[in-house]
C-alpha cells in the first residue's frame, strides 16, 4: 500500500487487501481451493459486479504461496474482435498474452512462450505447444480465463475450450499435459454462450466444456461476512457502530450481493457521516439506501436494459413484483435462468424471488416513472398541499386526492387500467411528494389477497400503507386484521388502506371510511379509501 493512503470500501475493479475493507472470504476460497487442488475445470459464472475478479486474484495469492502450483492469469477483457477472427491469430495471441503475465516473476517461461507462439498456425498446433510448456514448468500450471464473455460474439473461443477439452481428457487416460486446471470467470456459463453464439436448436445443449465441475460456491456475502468487512473498517478508521444492527441491516437491503454492500458502506463513509465523524448512527442506513437509489451506475443500468430487452422477462418480473406470484424455479426455464444469470432473479427455497430490495425498489421506481410521465399528475400532487404545519405528511389528504384524481382521469377505462397498473400509478403520484425529504419502502405480499404495502418515512415519522383490490367482504375482514397486525409490529396506532374497488355498486369508488380494529386490547385506526 502507498504510504499514507487510507483504505476505502471499493465497488469498481479488484479488491486489494491494503488498499480497500474487504469481507473474510477465506470459506468461499476455500471450497474453491477443494476443485482446483483436484485438478478440476470449471466456470465462475456469476452477474455483473459479484467478486469474480477478485475471487481469481484472491485465488491467485493463495496458490502463489504453493510451490507446486503455476499460475497464468489472464483476461479477455480489452483484447478487441480482431483475435477472435482466425485460429492462427488467436493462437499467437494466447501465447502471447500468457507470455506477458509471466514476464514480471517467471522471465525464462515469458521468452519460452513467446518464442513458441512463431509455431502455432492452428489449434492443433497451439496444443502442442500448450503440452511443451506444461513439460518444460514441471509444475501444476493453473489457467485463469477473466471476461470469457468477451468473445461471445465469436465461435472461435468455443473451439478453442474444445480443444482444451480434449486435452482434459487425455491428460486423464495418460496420454497427454496439459493445465491441471482451467477456471473461466464471466456473467455467462458455457452453454448460455453457445447458445448466444449458436441459436439453433441443434448445438444447443451439446457444450464443449462438459467436463467442468459445477461451481457451486455462494460468493454472495452473508451477514457474519459483511461482520468481517465492518470490523476491518472498524479497525482500520477507528469508528464507532453497531455491527451487528449495520451487518442485518446491509443483507436485509441487499441479499449480501457484494456490489450493493460496498456501495452502501462506501456511501455511508464518504457521503453521509460527517468529515469529523467517528459514528455511525442508525438512521445513517435509511439515509444510505434512499441516495443509492436515486443514483445512476453501470449496475442498475444494466438491470432495466436486461428487463426491457426481454418483453417475457418484463412481463414475469411484473407478476413477481406488483402482484405477488410466486413462481416455481425450473432449471430448465431459460428465462428463469437468463434472469438468475444476470442477477435479476434469486432461487429461494424453489421459489423465483427479485434477487434484492434494492433491486425491487429500483424496479418499483423505474416502472411508476414509465407512469408518471404519461400521466397528467401535475394538477393534482403539488408537494406543499400534503404537507402539515409542523412539516408532517398528510397521509389522509394525499389518499382522497389520489382518489380524485382516479375518478377524473381514468372514469371511462377505470377497470382496465387498475387491472395493470393502479399501484403503480399511485407510486407516481406520491413519488414528488415524498421525494427529498422522504423515503418509501414497498414489499408485495404473496397469498389471496395479494397485499402492497408501503413503507413511508417521513420527517423522522413512519406511516404505513397497504393497497389491494377489493375481493369480497370476507377477505376485505382478514385484510383490515393483517393491517392492524402489520401496524403493531411497528408500535404504530394508525394505518392507511387504499383499495382498488371494481366493484359496478354505484359510488363505491369514492368511499372513505375510518375502521377501528382491536388487537390484544391495542386500538388501530384505520382509514380506508376506495378507488
Amino acid at each position: 500500500m502507498i504510504l499514507g493512503m487510507e483504505k476505502e470500501f471499493n465497488v469498481t475493479g479488484t479488491c486489494i487487501p491494503n488498499m480497500h475493507y474487504m469481507v473474510d472470504t477465506s470459506n468461499k476460497l476455500d471450497n474453491t481451493m477443494k476443485l482446483i487442488n483436484k485438478g478440476k475445470y470449471f466456470i465462475i459464472n456469476r452477474p455483473r459486479q459479484y467478486g469474480k475478479t477478485t475471487t481469481l486474484y484472491m485465488l491467485e495469492r493463495l496458490l502463489n504461496k504453493d510451490s507446486e502450483y503455476l499460475v497464468i492469469s489472464i483476461s479477455f477483457e480489452g483484447i478487441g474482435d480482431l483475435v477472435f477472427q482466425e485460429e492462427k491469430m488467436f493462437s499467437k495471441e494466447l501465447l502471447q498474452i500468457m507470455a506477458d503475465s509471466l514476464l514480471l516473476n517467471h522471465m525464462e517461461l515469458s521468452a519460452f512462450l513467446e518464442k513458441q507462439k512463431n509455431n502455432v498456425e492452428s489449434f492443433s498446433n497451439l496444443s502442442r505447444e500448450i503440452t511443451k510448456f506444461i513439460l518444460k514448468c514441471n509444475k501444476k500450471v493453473i489457467l485463469m480465463i477473466d471476461e470469457v464473455d468477451k468473445s461471445s460474439n465469436n465461435q472461435l473461443f468455443l473451439s478453442f475450450l474444445g480443444m482444451l477439452r480434449n486435452k482434459y481428457l487425455l491428460r486423464n487416460a495418460g496420454k497427454d499435459y496439459t493445465f491441471d486446471s482451467v477456471i473461466l470467470a464471466g456473467v455467462h456459463d458455457v452453454k448460455s454462450l453457445k447458445i448466444k453464439i449458436r441459436p439453433d436448436e441443434e448445438h444447443k445443449y451439446n457444450s464443449p466444456w462438459n467436463i467442468a465441475s459445477d461451481f457451486d460456491v455462494d460468493m454472495s456475502f452473508s451477514t457474519e461476512e459483511i461482520g468481517t468487512m465492518l470490523e476491518d473498517y472498524i479497525q482500520s478508521k477507528e469508528v464507532i457502530l453497531d455491527k451487528t444492527y449495520f451487518s442485518e441491516r446491509i443483507y436485509f437491503y441487499t441479499s449480501g450481493y457484494p456490489f450493493l454492500v460496498s456501495k452502501l458502506c462506501k456511501i455511508i463513509d464518504e457521503k453521509i457521516m460527517p468529515e469529523d465523524g467517528l459514528k455511525w448512527e442508525k438512521e445513517y442506513m435509511d439515509m444510505a439506501v434512499k441516495e443509492l437509489l436515486k443514483e445512476s451506475n453501470t449496475n442498475f443500468d444494466s438491470l432495466i436494459k436486461n428487463i426491457e430487452n426481454n418483453d417475457d422477462l418484463k412481463s414475469l418480473v411484473k407478476k413477481i413484483i406488483l402482484d405477488g406470484y410466486e413462481i416455481t424455479y425450473n432449471q430448465d426455464n431459460f428465462i428463469i435462468n437468463m434472469a438468475i444469470m444476470y442477477g435479476i432473479f434469486n432461487n429461494y427455497n424453489g421459489k423465483v424471488k427479485i434477487h434484492n430490495r434494492i433491486y425491487e425498489q429500483r424496479i418499483y421506481n423505474y416502472m411508476s416513472s414509465l407512469i408518471e410521465t404519461s400521466t397528467n399528475l401535475g394538477f393534482y400532487n403539488e408537494r406543499e398541499k400534503f404537507i402539515k404545519s409542523n412539516g408532517d405528511l398528510d397521509i389522509e389528504k394525499i389518499l382522497i386526492k389520489f382518489q380524485g384524481f382516479m375518478k377524473h382521469e381514468y372514469s371511462e377505462k377505470r377497470e382496465e387500467f387498475l387491472e395493470a397498473d393502479g399501484r403503480l400509478v399511485f407510486l407516481a403520484f406520491i413519488s414528488p411528494i415524498i421525494n427529498g425529504t422522504g423515503f418509501a419502502f414497498k414489499e408485495v405480499q404473496g397469498g389471496e389477497e395479494k397485499r402492497f404495502d408501503i413503507v413511508i418515512t417521513y420527517n423522522k415519522k413512519m406511516y404505513i400503507l397497504e393497497l389491494k383490490r377489493w375481493n369480497g367482504e370476507e377477505y376485505h375482514k382478514k385484510g383490515l386484521l393483517q393491517l392492524a397486525e402489520y401496524l403493531d409490529q411497528y408500535s404504530l396506532a394508525e394505518g392507511y388502506l387504499l383499495i382498488f374497488d371494481l366493484r359496478k355498486l354505484k359510488g363505491e369508488s369514492g368511499k372513505v371510511e375510518k375502521s377501528i380494529v382491536t388487537l390484544q386490547g391495542k386500538k388501530k385506526n384505520i382509514l380506508e379509501v376506495y378507488c
